[in-house]
């Protein structure tokens, strides 16, 4: 029973980690992506709402904005040292999304106003039912979609501030097997649903020196994302059924803030070039606390250690504009905020280096179709989760299109 309630402990931790790491989104703006994913410093359109909300004063005019990724993850395992033992993660395709109605007003153009609907963090993965690391994840899937109001004013016309309430929610899901069998032989198994929902605010600041030169600063707030009535369901044997009650559960993560200084720079009429520097404070997510509305000798509350440590990503891009057509290439580097010892199979995060291009068209005046394309380099690593003394070494990689949309009023 002691090992049941080590693997129960196993369970309330990997509940909300699906929230961490490489299930960061950072794909909300095509245009923006296929430029290694920065846009603090230059107004490109109205998904400025979520990279600077102060950068909403210097858009042309009002606008629309509707984007849509297509993210397809494929990992592997590899059991080290011997290599004779590999398990794939199930090929799942996940569609974040983006929506924005923004820009300056026609009566006042001092001021600004926008929506923004968005999905900043989400993915999952899904291992075998029978696979080596069962016990600790089977699958674990997340939804979150952020929805942002948002005003700036400007100052002069150089400078532009901005600021939006951010309300954020979202649903998750996660099994896991259990090491006790019934009598036919068939594995127990903890099943745990349940929906989240936090707070926020996302502030920027941008200041337009010139045609060819602008700046901004961003600051998008920690968000207490909670659950609190998930369900957790438990398939075992009768004789245990006492003990692994179904019931509900509460709990919280801290999602973390993001800093971001962005420049971008026009050295020819036709060519842009912008640069960010993004410090992502994962430092803050050092704990998760769980709650179960009934407990028992093997399901406590817990509260576990996560040990997250605050990174920075470097993100460049380069715009070439040809009139209707528009050009745009970049590339990131995005380290991983985990710690080895804490690389686990529900999420097995790495260091990334991401290389991006796209295209855009404006087939009539006012309307322009953006499509873009994200490829993520991730070498095989090596990686263990000390509380389950699980170790081995991952190999994953993604290519992430997308299209979009943009209209002006």
């Amino acid at each position: 029973m002691k090992k049941n309630l080590i693997l129960t402990a196993f369970l309330s931790f990997h509940i909300l980690t699906c929230f961490a790491g490489g299930f960061q989104l950072n794909l909300q703006g095509l245009r923006q992506l296929a430029m290694g994913g920065g846009g603090t410093g230059w107004t490109w359109d109205a998904s400025t709402i979520f990279y600077n909300p102060g950068g909403i004063g210097h858009m042309d005019g009002m606008q629309a904005y509707a984007g849509i990724i297509f993210l397809n993850p494929h990992t592997r395992y590899v059991q080290t040292p011997t290599g004779d033992y590999t398990a794939d993660a199930a090929s799942h395709l996940y569609t974040p999304f983006n929506l924005y109605v923004g820009g300056p007003l026609k009566a006042n153009k001092k001021i600004g106003l926008g929506l923004a609907v968005y999905t900043p963090f989400g993915s999952g993965i899904k291992w075998d039912d029978n696979w080596a690391g069962r016990y600790i994840i089977q699958e674990i899937q997340l939804q979150s979609i952020f929805v942002q109001p948002t005003a700036s004013y400007a100052i002069t016309d150089h400078l532009s501030l901005g600021a939006g309430f951010v309300y954020g929610f979202g649903s998750l899901l996660l099994r896991q097997a259990l090491p006790v069998a019934d009598a036919s032989g068939n594995e127990g198994q903890a099943k745990l649903k349940g929906g989240a929902q936090g707070f926020g605010f996302n502030m920027g600041l941008h200041y337009r020196f010139s045609d060819r030169l602008q700046a901004g600063v961003a600051f998008r707030s920690q968000v207490n994302m909670k659950v609190n009535n998930g369900k957790a369901t438990f398939t075992v044997p009768s004789s245990l059924a006492d003990q692994f009650p179904n019931t509900s559960f509460k709990g919280s993560v801290k999602l973390p803030s993001v800093l971001s200084v962005g420049v971008g720079y026009k050295p020819t009429k036709a060519l842009t070039l912008q640069f960010d520097l993004n410090l992502v404070n994962w430092n803050s997510y050092d704990s998760l606390r769980f709650d179960f509305a009934q407990n028992t000798a093997n399901l406590k509350d817990v509260s576990q250690p996560r040990l997250y440590k605050s990174v920075i990503a470097f993100r460049l891009g380069g715009h070439y504009d040809f009139g209707k057509f528009a050009v745009m290439l970049g590339g990131a580097y995005d380290p991983t905020p985990a710690h080895n010892g804490y690389i686990s199979p529900d999420l097995p995060d790495a260091n990334r280096i991401v290389l991006n291009g796209g295209l855009s068209y404006t087939p009539i005046k006012k309307l322009t179709i953006i499509a873009a394309l994200e490829y993520q380099l991730i070498s095989a690593h090596d990686g263990s989760y000390d509380p389950a003394n699980f170790s081995g070494r991952y190999q994953a990689k993604a290519a992430i299109p997308g299209i979009g949309v943009t209209y002006n009023f």
